[in-house]
């Protein structure tokens, strides 16, 4: 079957415009939780000491966030046409961000950190009276495993879309 390309954003006019209705949309609202949630994450992680594999995590993390950013930034503005190659599919580049970097990356970050407050667990003791990276630990990998449901129901929300020949992220 012949393919329709995919709608335009708003009309292009010499100033810049919010698109409101992606702002209200559920593709909308789930990336400002990804976003808010994903800086939680990283910030958490870069406030305290870390080592070994949390560079990983973090690296990650921001790497994942930077990118949501970008999509949410071109998607509010209804400036995604200016993508090269990918702003024609708009909506197939926002399900692979969100399944495959969202959930996979945000997926090993939690575990990475999931186990390192594990391995630090000895220290949330009553008493002890060294620095403990516990709670930054587990709080980072619960903003995390959040943050990758979050990406898991945004992809899911894009498939869905995909799936019934819409060709547009609202």
């Amino acid at each position: 079957p012949p393919t329709v390309p995919p709608p335009p954003g708003p009309p292009a006019r010499g100033s810049l415009s919010l698109h409101r209705a992606y702002l209200r949309s559920p593709l909308g609202l789930l990336r400002l939780g990804q976003l808010a949630l994903g800086a939680a994450f990283w910030v958490t992680v870069a406030a305290h000491k870390y080592e070994g594999a949390a560079h990983f995590a973090l690296f990650a993390a921001v790497l994942v966030w930077l990118l949501t950013l970008a999509l949410f930034g071109l998607s509010l503005l209804g400036r995604w046409e200016l993508v090269p190659w990918l702003g024609s599919r708009w909506l197939l580049t926002n399900l692979v961000h969100d399944l495959a970097l969202g959930v996979g990356l945000y997926a090993a970050a939690t575990g990475i950190m999931g186990h390192k407050a594990k391995q630090r667990s000895f220290c949330n003791l009553p008493g002890y009276s060294q620095h403990c990276l516990y709670s930054a630990y587990l709080s980072a990998s619960i903003c995390g495993g959040i943050t990758a449901c979050l990406y898991l129901f945004s992809g899911l929300y894009c498939l869905s879309r995909r799936c019934q020949d819409q060709q547009d992220i609202i």
